[in-house]
């Protein structure tokens, strides 16, 4: 009976260690997590754009594993994608949850200027270092020490398409059309106006049409351009808009040249406006067509999982994701006071050098800018985006 008594003991307890053994086992060390806040237009008039954001946001975390390591110690990377609705009202309102509510240590976004100026606002005065990835309106960064972007600014691009014109075609005599109530095209369109009319003279730009965002028909202001004598157009429009006004320019028979800016570079820009947008410039980030090293495997790695080339508002969040990377981990440590981490980050963004993104190295300026070049991009007669020609500053 002893013996029995004593055997069972014995089964007993090898069972409770068995079961402890089993529970240690299952229970996983908690990994502290980095959470990287994602302010984008899934929604409203820029689908694309918040897409291709989307796509490469998750292609990136995908690339790195899921994790940084900072000071030894790695960190779970949560990325916590909000849609800004295409509305500045709207990015503004999703920088202020990400910073209060979800506590994200750095913000990629808002791509568009018009989102991205008053979302910046918000970002600089709640101490948060914020990225665009797209925004190219001085405004956006102007007097925000916690505000940086990696596309080029608008003071450069408007001569960059003004140079290229004029050496291009040698025309003499423009017209432009833009939307007098959103800050990227409206800024771009008189930066391009002072450029040209310091190459051509006061009165060189004929004809200087503005319309509202929503509007569909330009037929008006098309006609008085072309009735001005331009002989081409510039349109610094985003995607979802230069269909409409290329498309109409052509119905009404003006057979000059509609050249566009760095928002016509979205992948569903040719879907929609086809064979009318064959042959047409627009300047830009960089070119898909013929890309090489880093930014080809880029593309390369985009394609194969999303099923098209990826535009250049993927390729700057791509690179935006990696210089809020190397920022994060020049930190040397993640001390878990979130007001001394973002302006650690915001520090070492700020002191980066040379970096080397796949739309180019970067430097930024006092302001956050990048000092970097633009492409100018032709659209095949197969509707790719080929690389044309480089200009640097």
């Amino acid at each position: 009976m002893r013996k029995e008594k004593t055997d069972m003991s014995k089964r007993l307890w090898s069972f409770l260690v068995l079961v402890v053994w089993v529970l240690a086992a299952c229970v996983q060390p908690i990994q502290p997590t980095i959470k990287i806040g994602i302010n984008a237009p899934l929604t409203g008039d820029i689908p694309k754009v918040g897409e291709g954001t989307k796509f490469a946001a998750e292609l990136w975390l995908e690339e790195i594993g899921g994790a940084i390591t900072v000071g030894g110690q790695e960190y779970q990377v949560e990325l916590v994608i909000e849609d800004n609705e295409s509305k500045g009202e709207s990015a503004a309102a999703v920088n202020t949850k990400l910073i209060t509510q979800d506590e994200v240590l750095v913000i990629v976004g808002p791509q568009a200027s018009k989102q991205a100026v008053p979302a910046g606002g918000v970002a600089n005065d709640l101490e948060t270092p914020m990225i665009s990835p797209w925004s190219t309106n001085p405004n956006t960064t102007l007097n925000r020490p916690w505000v940086f972007r990696t596309p080029f600014l608008d003071p450069f691009q408007g001569p960059v398409v003004a140079n290229f014109v004029t050496e291009e075609f040698g025309f003499t005599k423009a017209g432009v059309l833009y939307d007098i109530a959103s800050d990227y095209p409206k800024g771009l369109a008189e930066f391009f106006k002072s450029a040209w009319e310091e190459l051509h003279g006061e009165g060189s730009v004929v004809s200087f049409e503005s319309f509202t965002t929503g509007d569909t028909d330009f037929s008006a202001q098309l006609t008085k351009i072309a009735e001005a004598g331009a002989e081409f157009i510039f349109a610094p429009q985003y995607y979802n808009e230069v269909p409409l006004i290329v498309q109409q320019a052509h119905e009404l028979g003006f057979t000059g040249p509609i050249v566009g800016s760095d928002s016509w570079g979205s992948a569903e820009l040719v879907n929609l406006c086809g064979e009318d947008c064959y042959g047409a410039f627009f300047s830009t980030h960089y070119a898909a067509e013929g890309a090489t090293g880093a930014t080809k495997e880029f593309i390369d790695k985009y394609n194969a999982k999303y099923g098209y080339v990826p535009d250049d508002v993927a390729a700057l969040t791509w690179d935006s994701l990696n210089i809020v990377k190397t920022a994060i981990e020049d930190c040397g440590q993640i001390t878990g006071d979130i007001k001394a981490d973002r302006k650690c980050v915001r520090d070492a963004m700020a002191n980066l050098k040379q970096f080397p993104g796949i739309t180019g190295n970067m430097t930024f300026t006092e302001d956050g800018d990048p000092i970097k070049c633009a492409v100018i991009v032709r659209i095949s007669e197969e509707g790719k985006f080929t690389f044309y020609k480089q200009i640097c500053p």
